[in-house]
């Protein structure tokens, strides 16, 4: 079975979700509260794809992992991150506006990112990026979607509501289910790489959301802005890297989404364990 046809789909009821939950007036947050945003998309958008470059190298990953972890870096943020920051008392309005900025954002930057690191490690051993294909996949894939959820909220607001709803509860078993798919086909690859990759993109989520919460202590970002930040960094649109890389239009590597899959395993335990951390010191304002 090639997963593709399984995360196609998945893909588009996730971005289909973010825009029934969007309203145009969510977007003035970016004037009304620009540190929050500006840190958010700072750490999204460069911090992360740069520390992914260095563990990379670092860790000597090989061109076809080193390319699925910068990959998963340069992603938007997660689907399920505005449901993370409300468990753990953060700003939801905010989370929302950070993962449809980056959403449509990443349309522009992740052809850039990924055609430099393509020529960088991959041209070498025959990867190569067809970055007419990534575009016009990210179009269908990703914008139609958001703006087709966007067209209903505002059309039919009810329903939009109720199907928000139910989308929302299905955006994690979904996504495990994506999970577990990959991992019977692939088994033998992920635990022969576990330990090293599984260590590397654990390090990259660790350090990518330890100075995205610096960053915010030092604009002095309230409690609620810094948890919502460190959730929107923290956590990557891991069924988008894994649709690029298993593409038969672009990258057609499955290999190349594994780095995708274990950083979808470790961002779910490490959010949730500061979401656990949150909840038990809330309101003392240290996180």
């Amino acid at each position: 079975m090639n997963t593709i046809w399984i995360v196609l789909p998945i893909l588009t009821l996730l971005m289909f979700d973010l825009g029934l939950s969007l309203r145009f007036e969510d977007f003035g947050k970016v004037f009304r509260q620009p540190w929050p945003v500006a840190v958010a998309l700072f750490g999204q958008l460069v911090l992360l794809p740069a520390i992914a470059l260095g563990l990379a190298w670092l860790f000597r990953l090989p061109p076809v992992f080193f390319i699925g972890l910068v990959l998963i870096a340069c992603c938007p943020g997660g689907s399920s991150s505005n449901v993370f920051s409300k468990l753990a008392g953060g700003d939801v309005a905010l989370s929302v506006t950070l993962t449809a900025l980056s959403s449509i954002i990443t349309l522009f930057t992740i052809p850039f990112i990924m055609s430099w690191a393509t020529r960088l490690v991959g041209e070498s051993v025959g990867i190569t990026l067809p970055v007419g294909n990534l575009i016009k996949q990210n179009l269908v894939l990703m914008l139609l979607p958001v703006l087709l959820g966007i067209g209903i909220h505002y059309a039919w607001p009810k329903a939009a509501e109720k199907m928000d709803k139910i989308l929302t509860k299905l955006a994690f078993p979904l996504l495990l289910l994506l999970i577990t798919i990959f991992y019977v086909q692939h088994r033998r690859t992920i635990l022969d790489n576990i330990g090293i990759l599984g260590l590397c993109v654990t390090v990259l989520i660790l350090v990518a959301i330890g100075i995205s919460s610096l960053l915010s202590r030092l604009v002095k970002n309230s409690p609620q802005q810094r948890r919502t930040v460190v959730i929107e960094v923290g956590m990557q649109n891991a069924a988008q890297a894994i649709a690029i890389a298993s593409s038969p239009l672009i990258f057609s590597s499955e290999e190349m989404a594994i780095p995708a899959i274990l950083y979808s395993l470790m961002m779910n335990i490490v959010l949730l364990t500061y979401v656990g951390i949150v909840r038990r010191v809330k309101g003392k304002g240290t996180i």
